[in-house]
């Protein structure tokens, strides 16, 4: 008789991300097929010293956290002194990735469009030249998920408010130009060999001027539409400069790349190297798009794991 695959799911923690983290955990939790693997859910929150002590009691861990300590390279850091294979990037590309500061940077030495911007430390809010800004502008921790800090400002005076707000959230935040255009999100699957999954076209409904977090995870906020409502050619575009993003940061496993199509041009927003997985989530919807049912995208992330990072 086959030998079941143990799997551990870790969720939860410390983030404001926190419960959506917890629902990303139960959601797979249920998911995952009971005949082949044997699954154990974990709050790394309150359950720590469990995982520690189990950790030579699973084959892959398939950690769920969002935000800091969970998308940021922490996590992956732990597992990784552990000796435990795990679903997803590793610790640089994670780190990276969260930092909109460096993989910017990365984006741009790879040759792909990013908004324009400046940086600004919170000893600075009182140094910075509005006159100098084109608005409207977006502002945004440097190092957060989920829309958290994010604010859009039409006007000069809208500014100060912003930046207190993203503050909040991180000790250098973001101030980069809007870019009026589709908002697009490319689920990116793969090691070695990457694939990107049906683009999803992001249109937040009446009252929410971006994809905010409300937006992003309470039911009927936002229309997503899959596949994006683009002409082959620029699917084509869109998806190349995915997998260029994907790469240029280092990512494995699976990604998810979030950008804005104006015309013909990709503009590269960031990537999330741990995507949601809750009932409401884009890589889900997208992988049933590509026809894979939950179950089977969750075997395929498990497989490609196991095989990047190998059973410890």
């Amino acid at each position: 008789m086959r030998k079941k695959i143990r799997v551990g799911i870790i969720a939860g923690g410390w983030s404001a991300e926190r419960e959506v983290s917890l629902k990303s955990g139960r959601a797979v939790y249920e998911a995952l097929n009971k005949n082949k693997y044997e699954v154990m859910l974990w709050d790394i929150k309150e359950d720590l010293d469990v995982i520690f002590k189990k950790r030579n009691e699973v084959d892959v861990i398939f950690p769920l956290l969002h935000g800091r300590r969970g998308e940021d390279g922490a996590i992956q850091g732990f597992l990784n002194t552990l000796g435990v294979a795990f679903v997803g990037s590793d610790i640089l590309a994670s780190a990276i990735a969260m930092n909109k500061k460096i993989s910017k940077q990365l984006f741009q030495s790879n040759g792909l469009d990013v908004p324009k911007g400046v940086y600004l430390k919170k000893e600075e809010i009182d140094t910075i030249s509005i006159n100098e800004l084109n608005f409207p502008v977006v502002v945004k921790p440097v190092s957060e998920g989920s829309s958290f800090g994010i604010s859009i400002c039409h006007k000069k005076d809208e500014l100060k408010q912003a930046l207190r707000k993203a503050f909040d959230y991180d000790n250098e935040v973001l101030i980069e130009e809007y870019i009026a255009g589709k908002e697009i999100t490319a689920p990116v699957i793969g090691y070695k060999e990457i694939e990107v999954l049906p683009l999803i076209e992001i249109v937040p409904k009446k009252g929410h001027k971006f994809f905010d977090f409300e937006a992003k995870y309470k039911p009927g906020e936002t229309d997503e539409i899959c596949p994006a409502r683009i002409s082959s050619e620029q699917e084509k575009k869109v998806k190349e400069v995915a997998k260029k993003a994907f790469n240029s940061i280092g990512c494995k496993i699976w990604a998810r790349v979030d950008m804005i199509l104006k015309e013909d041009k990709v503009y590269v927003l960031e990537v999330n190297t741990i995507p949601g997985m809750t009932e409401n989530s884009l890589f889900p919807l997208s992988a049933r798009k590509a026809g894979m049912k939950f179950p089977e995208l969750l075997d395929k992330l498990i497989s490609l794991s196991i095989a990047a990072y190998g059973k410890k």
